[in-house]
């Protein structure tokens, strides 16, 4: 196996530094095979998911094929002027200086993907790396086998076999890639994982972007107007059951609110779920399943916690055989329980009640940094606040999950929640450096930044570093002294 990587990894740096990958045309070519693929393989792909975490056919285009479709597009409209030189202004004292910035690929990168959105998190940041113009391996989740083969076996057709490579593996694949020297690695996962993979990439000095997610906290105000009550809780549910069942970095992990107002938002939760899933959410197939029986156990663990299991007011019932957990709201479970302190990653949904919704922001700041903030308010002071005090990779206000969507904003974590940031043009840039190019002309000089010095040139450098060109011109003069 490793001889393998050996090989395919050479053979994909010949490609690289052949600069084929740098035209416009091969870079466009690539991302027509991705457009290709989830137009042609649309079905393959939704069974694969429906065979990989039970996701419902709408859901897997919502979140997965239909968000891809998008961001193939947005770069194929863009690639152009992503690509194009950007000048940058000189000072006039370097008068005549011209500046650009030039986009050029990394080279050969290595991207990492995660299984609860097996094709969005493995496509994404590879529609960047393509894009950019650089040669890619793929490895993704073996815990989502069904899409991983999909990948593997099909993708292949869409694009340059010399300039793409899908593998597949399970971790000690994983690890034996992660030995080779790449230009950037790409991961999308836990932080256990992420530490190893920053520890591998430091031996070749290899740069790293981790989408690594988190606690994700929704702040739910004391809202007032019944049609903002029913649209919150609407936008809550679906952003935390809705989002592969709990299992999604950005998805809410728990709601803090005040304690006034916490009955009627346990309520009109409860019922909401109830006309969302039904009485049986199990039989809905709208709720997507738990991954596997080991994510299974530590969820049911979760629970398992006496004080945890007293704090259920909705839901609470699994099924290990078909790995199924009921959709189950708590109040206030010990915030010393591990589902306080761990990223939940499950249909579980805890709700933390406080004396005022502004305490909020101290429980936000007191804990590690999220990949997402959501704040359920029409207060523009809780808003300014919020904004100003906290730190989180996103802020949305009165709605989840939506960020992810937008091209035009960038997707990426904060201190423990991850680093770097891609979608859109900030996936382009993720996997682009942008080089300095200077150009002078031979027709003048700035002759007093050579020696031999004195006490004249000191003053010249002191007007030229203040930008005061009068000042300049009279020491230059000899009208001007110190």
């Amino acid at each position: 196996m490793e001889l393998v990587h050996v090989e395919s990894l050479g053979k994909l740096r010949e490609t690289f530094n052949s600069g084929k990958t740098k035209e416009a045309s091969w870079r466009r070519s690539q991302l027509t095979g991705l457009l290709k693929f989830l137009q042609e393989r649309e079905e393959d792909i939704l069974m694969a998911l429906k065979h990989d975490l039970g996701k419902h056919p709408v859901e897997s285009y919502r979140d997965e094929v239909g968000t891809s479709i998008k961001s193939v597009n947005y770069a194929l409209q863009n690639l152009k002027y992503w690509m194009s030189s950007k000048k940058v202004k000189v000072p006039i004292a370097a008068f005549p200086t011209r500046a650009e910035l030039v986009p050029e690929p990394l080279g050969l990168v290595l991207i990492i993907s995660s299984w609860n959105y097996p094709i969005g998190l493995s496509l994404e940041p590879l529609i960047g790396a393509l894009a950019a113009g650089n040669t890619a391996v793929l490895k993704p989740s073996e815990l989502a086998p069904q899409t991983s083969s999909l990948l593997a076996k099909s993708l292949p057709a869409y694009l340059d076999n010399k300039a793409v490579k899908i593998i597949e593996g399970d971790a000690i694949v994983g690890e034996q890639l992660l030995q080779h020297k790449w230009d950037k690695i790409f991961f999308t996962g836990s932080p256990r994982v992420g530490r190893i993979v920053m520890s591998a990439a430091a031996k070749h000095l290899t740069p790293v972007m981790l989408e690594l997610g988190g606690k994700c906290p929704a702040v739910v105000d004391s809202l007032s107007s019944s049609w903002d009550r029913e649209v919150a809780v609407k936008r809550i549910l679906g952003g935390k059951f809705g989002a592969c069942g709990g299992q999604a970095c950005i998805g809410i992990d728990y709601i803090l609110v005040e304690k006034n107002f916490a009955p009627t938002l346990v309520e009109l939760l409860k019922n909401k779920v109830i006309s969302m899933f039904g009485d049986n959410p199990k039989e809905s197939h709208s709720i997507v399943r738990i991954v596997n029986k080991s994510h299974f156990l530590r969820l049911k663990k979760l629970l398992d916690d006496p004080q945890v299991k007293n704090s259920i007011v909705h839901g609470g019932s699994e099924d290990e055989e078909n790995l199924y957990i009921e959709p189950t709201i708590l109040v206030d479970p010990p915030l010393t329980a591990p589902i306080m302190t761990e990223e939940i990653f499950g249909p579980l949904l805890p709700i933390i009640t406080l004396k005022k919704v502004e305490d909020s922001i101290g429980f936000i700041k007191s804990r590690p940094r999220a990949l997402a903030l959501y704040v359920f308010t029409n207060s523009e002071t809780l808003k300014r606040r919020i904004i100003a005090e906290t730190s989180s990779g996103s802020v949305t206000f009165n709605d989840a999950i939506i960020q992810y969507a937008c091209d035009t904003l960038p997707f990426g974590g904060v201190g423990e929640s991850g680093f770097g940031r891609y979608h859109g043009k900030f996936s382009f840039d993720a996997f682009s450096h942008e080089k300095a190019v200077t150009t002078r002309s031979f027709l003048v000089e700035i002759w007093f930044r050579f020696p031999p010095w004195n006490d004249h040139k000191l003053q010249l450098f002191r007007s030229a570093y203040r930008f005061d060109y009068l000042g300049l011109l009279l020491v230059a003069l000899g009208l001007k002294r110190s």
